[in-house]
């Protein structure tokens, strides 16, 4: 059930760079990991052909976003530079932009020197797992650059995130964190702010489903709400399958997603995911 209260006035669109994206009809972000470790297609996507086939697939597929990652944030990760993940992000991103001039790009990254980097490049909208903790510049940034930002919540972080999370209430928690976040965010004058609640980052096996059960009472904000939980831990290690045999419990819970009220699930597998969206908006 919709909380009474609210803090802010609903908004269900995007600017990005002009190109309006309307959430009030669920949207899908495909994932492009450009990493040789993430924990899915880590390595799959290398050499500029590569990238260019799986980008127009997604496109094809009905992708409204693609989500491009060079820094792994897989539990336990290895860190890496910012010159690291610039050499593999930027080179890319280019690419994709002169290629696929219509596509919406979002740039899966902490750090304000990638962000502002990538937006310069001409991605559209960042999106930060560490809800700008990482990066004290990030919030700054995201207002000085006028984009829309994918704030995810995140306890500890990709190194540690798993070792021992723990919360009083975690959906509680996660509120207390989104609104002084959002604060933070509209005090600088960023308009544009989807909220990511962070499955499987700092989060057990009971946290995420609890998470899911009660997603709903996160729409307190009136903020977009992103979901992805493609093909991640919390559903393999549940089922003792591979991530590889995860897609059919993705597509189920993406569903549950959608009926608690998400605007944009972010997947590996679009062609599924916009299924789901066209089943769910007909019913």
């Amino acid at each position: 059930m919709k909380p009474k209260d609210t803090f802010f006035q609903r908004k269900l669109s995007l600017n990005c760079r002009g190109k309006i994206i309307d959430l009030s009809t669920p949207k899908v972000m495909g994932i492009l990991n450009i990493t040789p470790d993430s924990f899915f297609d880590g390595g799959l996507y290398t050499t500029e052909k590569e990238v260019k086939k799986q980008v127009e697939k997604m496109l094809i597929d009905g992708a409204d976003i693609v989500d491009i990652g060079a820094y792994s944030s897989r539990p336990n990760a290895k860190h890496i530079s910012a010159k690291e993940e610039k050499e593999r992000m930027i080179p890319t991103l280019s690419f994709l932009v002169k290629e696929f001039p219509q596509a919406i790009f979002s740039v899966d990254t902490f750090r304000a020197s990638i962000a502002k980097q990538a937006i310069e490049t001409g991605a559209h909208i960042i999106n930060d797992i560490s809800g700008g903790s990482m990066d004290d510049k990030m919030f700054k940034t995201i207002a000085e650059l006028n984009v829309p930002y994918i704030l995810m919540h995140m306890q500890g972080t990709p190194q540690n995130m798993q070792e021992n999370p723990s919360y009083d209430d975690i959906v509680y928690d996660i509120s207390s964190y989104f609104s002084r976040k959002v604060k933070e965010l509209r005090a600088l004058g960023v308009n544009d702010i989807v909220l990511d609640s962070g499955f499987g980052f700092g989060k057990n096996h009971e946290h995420n489903y609890e998470l899911l059960r009660r997603l709903e009472e996160l729409d307190l904000f009136e903020l977009p709400m992103l979901v992805g939980v493609s093909r991640k831990s919390m559903i393999y290690k549940y089922l003792d399958i591979l991530p590889q045999e995860s897609l059919n419990a993705t597509t189920a819970i993406n569903t549950m997603a959608l009926l608690k009220g998400a605007n944009l699930l972010r997947v590996h597998d679009v062609k599924e995911a916009a299924e789901v969206v066209k089943i769910i908006t007909l019913a």
